[in-house]
């Protein structure tokens, strides 16, 4: 069962992917859409603004009177107005909060991070949709940045240092920092910068939107008596992985020398060698080798069709061969088969109240933006 929406259909997350860390995720798991595949490094997430990717976004439900069946002829829906165009050569100052500019490097890191996700370039059709989404997300941004600041919730450099010394932990080496920043084509200033805004926010939200959200045990009981249908559960798998990773574009060289590896460790497990010490040691897949490997349950179809062929082939207490991915080669541990059932509430409950809490705090988060930004000076430059 799977509540939450995507990474852009959700303001708070929009708000808050810079504030927190977020070590490397699997990025192995499927999305129905391009936009959910997952990026490549921490350093993408944390260079990213949060953004909005119109193209992206879901279909909103029916209406009632949709849902209720064929009705008398109406008027034509009036048309949504048209997106004004992108300038093909973006200022160096997209638009101004107060005087305070948002610069032509803030989009381009937002554009980086959809293409990122989405595995490709914005289509140029797409271009002034998506773009103009992202500089109102932006705006949104510096809005909640300059609230923060305005109630005393600014970031002092010590806390700024702390976040930007986990981020590099992230990476076995500065030079391997360095080049990961420069491959993004960014400054570190220019990350201090995002971190320390994305840190503003994160702090209004915590201070004057968090404590007013309040989600009860009754509701989470009448949402599961509601939709029991979307907790009913195919065939799902718990297992491990250790990750040698490959760059999309690996030669053959990088291939052989990455299989050897592989193999080198599938030897090692096989051999009696604790299996999860191994994945938090040499995996690549940072997110789940600090669990040492633990990806947890999941359905068929989520992974990879190679992954997902092998993982539930394999039975539960055996270790699979080497599996080879977009994402490298991968040595499978599964630990549990579970057939298909309806997930009980005690299974379920937490999952939900935390998505009827994320709901009722979007809300709050769109109303106080909306507060937040009528007390501002917006100027609008593209």
């Amino acid at each position: 069962m799977n509540l939450a929406p995507g990474w852009y259909d959700r303001p708070v997350k929009r708000f808050l992917m810079l504030a927190g860390p977020h070590p490397r995720s699997l990025a192995l798991r499927r999305s129905k859409t391009r936009c959910a595949r997952a990026g490549r490094g921490r350093l993408l997430w944390i260079l990213s603004i949060v953004a909005l990717s119109l193209a992206c976004r879901k279909a909103p439900p029916p209406s009632p009177a949709a849902a209720a069946g064929p009705s008398p002829p109406a008027a034509t829906a009036p048309q949504p107005p048209a997106i004004k165009p992108m300038p093909a050569q973006l200022p160096a100052v997209i638009a101004k909060i107060d005087g305070e500019p948002i610069e032509r490097w803030e989009l381009e890191s937002a554009i980086h991070g959809v293409e990122g996700r989405a595995g490709s370039a914005i289509p140029p059709e797409k271009r002034d949709e998506v773009l103009r989404g992202l500089v109102n997300q932006l705006v949104d941004f510096h809005v909640l940045a300059q609230e923060s600041r305005a109630r005393k919730l600014d970031v002092s450099d010590g806390e700024l240092e702390a976040r930007l010394a986990e981020t590099k932990r992230d990476f076995k080496t500065d030079e391997a920092f360095q080049q990961a920043l420069a491959a993004q084509g960014f400054s570190l200033p220019q990350l201090q910068q995002q971190m320390r805004t994305s840190m503003q926010v994160s702090k209004l939200i915590e201070a004057e939107i968090n404590p007013k959200v309040s989600v009860q045990d009754t509701e989470v009981d009448a949402f599961y008596q509601q939709n029991l249908e979307r907790f009913k559960q195919g065939e799902t798998v718990h297992a491990s992985h250790i990750m040698i990773g490959l760059p999309p574009n690996a030669d053959a060289a990088a291939k052989t020398q990455a299989r050897a590896k592989a193999q080198a460790l599938l030897t090692q497990v096989r051999g009696g060698a604790d299996f999860a010490k191994l994945a938090t040691e040499q995996s690549n897949d940072t997110g789940s080798a600090a669990r040492g490997g633990d990806l947890g349950f999941f359905p068929k179809g989520q992974m990879e069709p190679a992954f997902d062929a092998a993982v539930f082939a394999v039975k539960a207490g055996a270790v699979s061969g080497l599996v080879e991915t977009s994402f490298g080669f991968h040595i499978i541990k599964v630990h549990e088969h579970r057939e298909p059932h309806t997930q009980p509430l005690t299974e379920v409950g937490g999952q939900i109240k935390e998505f009827l809490t994320g709901r009722q705090r979007d809300a709050k988060l769109v109303e106080f933006v909306g507060q937040a930004k009528a007390k501002r000076k917006v100027e609008m430059l593209v």
